[in-house]
């Protein structure tokens, strides 16, 4: 077997195997052989039939079946030789044998990089925050909003207050897909509809109709409509005020506590003192990552990126749910997330491999304790674990980007930066 390679542009490579054709050939002598035990031609017994007459009626089968294996068999031994290491498979353009006896093919592939790290330097900035009377209060407010219920009031429609209305709106006098609905509950101030729309309602009062002229915003999501005037005839048929329950010890029954006010603050303090370690950890996490792959641009196997973006567009499908299997997903939505997946995916695999990164048993156990804490039953989530080698893998791969994160702040320079829960927990808002 003879065996070249030619570097293609960026990490393809077009590896040329030649095949000698005495060893094709005896391969389907002997496949041949095997096959004349049994079969069954006119006027031979089987076992008897001639070689010629085999190769005149399953040699081009058995050839190719031979060529097929031995394809399969020398790529392996050719990228071993070579010491190439693919990142997907290749692309196998066979030939016919030459004048010379010899059946080549040609491998197209991508090669994996190789990645140099370059020195970690840079800033991180550490949040410092703690979990005060403030933020509690704030967070016993939105449980009241959760419980909060709806009184119907004959008085003008203020901030704060929802209205049941129907609407239909028109641009250029026709209506448009969208614009009409009927019974929709809305409170104002919620920002739900375009802007302009709700504070067009405040003042009014029950079966009143109203004209609300507005103008879709320039970067509205449908684009035949953005930055057009639009017209909305309103008719309120109802004015509702928002009822908020006492926080008393019935209120604490309905979030999972028989012992009062005072033992539900306190589930709620530990909850948010959970939650604000793994938003300061998700935070600086996020910081080394992106310190990483600022300072490490590495070629990256285009089948790679593609197998990302497919997998992304999977997760996006599902996450739409049901029809969004009806229209594909473009390759741009995702592939600069794909690019950054993968290079930083290569790259941390780098940094544990030369720096010798062992997962940390210790700290795997502490993260699936910390996990299984927010379940009635703590104990059976971590029997399940460590049960399930799958589920298990996940929280031992976790806590190794965890440690790597570790080696990359011992590297970079970090300070502390002050601020607050409300801060770190905030979501920003959904375009509309």
């Amino acid at each position: 077997m003879q065996v070249s390679v030619e570097s293609g542009e960026g990490l393809e490579r077009r590896l040329i195997v030649e095949l000698p054709a005495e060893q094709i050939d005896a391969e389907v002598t002997k496949r041949l052989k095997q096959i004349g035990r049994t079969a069954k031609l006119d006027g031979f017994r089987p076992g008897k039939v001639p070689m010629n007459m085999l190769r005149r009626n399953f040699g081009g089968q058995v050839l190719q079946e031979v060529y097929g294996r031995m394809i399969e068999t020398s790529y392996q031994e050719a990228i071993q030789q070579e010491k190439l290491h693919p990142a997907g498979m290749p692309k196998i353009e066979p030939k016919e044998a030459d004048g010379e006896g010899l059946f080549s093919y040609v491998a197209t592939l991508e090669v994996m990089p190789e990645i140099a790290l370059a020195p970690l330097k840079g800033e991180i900035k550490r949040p410092v925050a703690e979990v005060g009377e403030q933020d509690i209060d704030e967070m016993i407010e939105k449980l009241r909003k959760q419980r909060a219920t709806w009184n119907d009031v004959e008085r003008a429609a203020e901030e704060g207050d929802q209205v049941r209305i129907n609407f239909e709106g028109s641009v250029d006098g026709e209506a448009f897909e969208g614009g009409s609905a009927d019974n929709v509950d809305l409170v104002l101030g919620s920002k739900r509809m375009i802007e302009g729309f709700e504070s067009g309602l405040i003042g009014v009062v029950k079966a009143e109709k109203r004209t609300i002229d507005l103008e879709f915003p320039k970067d509205y999501y449908v684009a035949e409509l953005a930055g057009k005037p639009v017209t909305f005839e309103v008719e309120t048929s109802q004015v509702s005020e928002e009822v908020l329950p006492l926080v008393d010890d019935d209120f604490a029954k309905e979030f999972g506590t028989d012992e009062g006010v005072d033992k539900l603050k306190a589930d709620i303090r530990e909850n948010m003192q959970r939650e604000l370690s793994q938003r300061i950890q998700s935070r600086i996490k996020a910081q080394a990552m992106d310190l990483v792959y600022q300072l490490n641009k590495i070629d990256l196997p285009t089948v790679l990126i593609d197998e990302e973006i497919e997998a992304l567009r999977k997760q996006a499908r599902e996450q739409l749910g049901q029809g969004a299997g009806s229209f594909e997903l473009p390759r741009e939505m995702f592939e600069e997330q794909a690019k950054r997946r993968v290079t930083l995916g290569l790259v941390i695999g780098e940094i544990i491999k030369q720096n010798d990164i062992q997962v940390d048993n210790d700290l795997v156990r502490e993260k699936i304790e910390e996990f299984a804490a927010s379940y009635e039953h703590p104990e059976e989530v971590i029997k399940y674990y460590y049960a399930n080698q799958q589920p298990l893998a996940s929280v031992q791969n976790v806590v190794l980007e965890d440690q790597v994160v570790d080696w990359v702040l011992a590297q970079a320079d970090v300070s502390d930066e002050q601020t607050t829960f409300a801060a770190l927990t905030e979501q920003g808002g959904i375009p509309g």
